[in-house]
């Protein structure tokens, strides 16, 4: 069920940690729902959420929150993925979030994941998640581009981190585009869809590129967790028509073998998009784990 029904977040605003700085985050659907972290993907921020139309039949209460540097969020320059986790254990605490469960899109995958392995949250959906590309099982698999950036990214991280911060909302617009199936430029380009989308990424980019570029530095380099210790109920959700080079190159498949929890889901007639495509699904399926 394909919708486009991009809604403007209900709910807005920014919450302190400790150490003073601020986590920027928009809210969509009913206050008594059950709390659901969206961890967005790549240079996307708190503006883009999905699934409005379900939330209240659902009973979800969705909450993206934008990573250090990017949107709203104070910077963190020698950020890690376990710092994520952290800031959401206390973001979590900040505003009495009980029974938190997370989705990770794209890039926001390994976020999510963070979270799952310190247990900050009760279960976790991939949703067309970046693999961890630097794992040996899945470096062999990748696309050539994307394999010297992972090398590059292991060799020399500030290089790897200066590289990435010459992207920008344009050219992140034109990868997206170019790299997608036709069924998931289809989504994409649809003019509320667009507007979302776009109107996220200039969002995401207004404080510089410093954020974008630490976050994927973490996505290209090995992740500071062990998936095989998971412990967490993970579900791994991929379209069998997405072409991008930067999701897993196996839908999922290696990921799999190395979650224990995990339960792989990969739709025949789905690309990249699915998070928005499939949307009621995916969250159904994530309150039931």
């Amino acid at each position: 069920m394909m919708t486009t029904d991009m809604r403007n977040p209900e709910r807005q605003g920014t919450t302190g940690l400790p150490d003073g700085r601020v986590l920027g985050w928009s809210e969509w659907g009913p206050l008594t729902g059950r709390p659901v972290l969206l961890c967005p993907g790549a240079a996307t921020s708190r503006w883009l959420g999905f699934g409005s139309a379900v939330l209240e039949k659902t009973g979800v209460r969705l909450i993206s929150v934008d990573r250090p540097g990017l949107g709203a969020s104070t910077p963190m320059p020698q950020r890690s993925l376990l710092d994520w986790a952290s800031d959401i254990r206390n973001f979590r605490v900040a505003r009495a979030l009980n029974g938190l469960r997370a989705v990770g899109f794209s890039q926001g995958a390994p976020f999510a994941l963070a979270c799952a392995a310190t247990q900050e949250v009760e279960a976790v959906a991939l949703v067309s998640g970046g693999d961890e590309l630097a794992h040996p099982a899945v470096r062999a698999l990748l696309h050539p581009d994307v394999a010297k950036l992972v090398d590059l990214t292991a060799m020399d991280p500030a290089q790897a981190e200066a590289f990435f911060a010459g992207m920008s909302a344009q050219m992140m617009w034109n990868m997206v585009i170019g790299m997608s199936h036709e069924a998931d430029r289809a989504v994409y380009t649809e003019p509320r869809f667009a507007e979302a989308y776009r109107r996220a990424l200039d969002e995401a980019f207004s404080q510089g590129t410093a954020g974008y570029a630490r976050d994927t530095v973490l996505a290209m380099s090995r992740w500071p967790f062990e998936l095989e210790t998971l412990t967490v109920p993970v579900d791994l959700w991929y379209g069998a028509l997405d072409t991008s080079t930067v999701h897993s190159p196996d839908h999922g498949q290696t990921l799999a073998t190395r979650i224990p929890t995990a339960q792989r889901r990969v739709e025949p007639s789905a690309g990249g998009a699915l998070l928005w495509t499939h949307a009621e699904h995916i969250l159904t399926s994530l309150l039931a784990r």
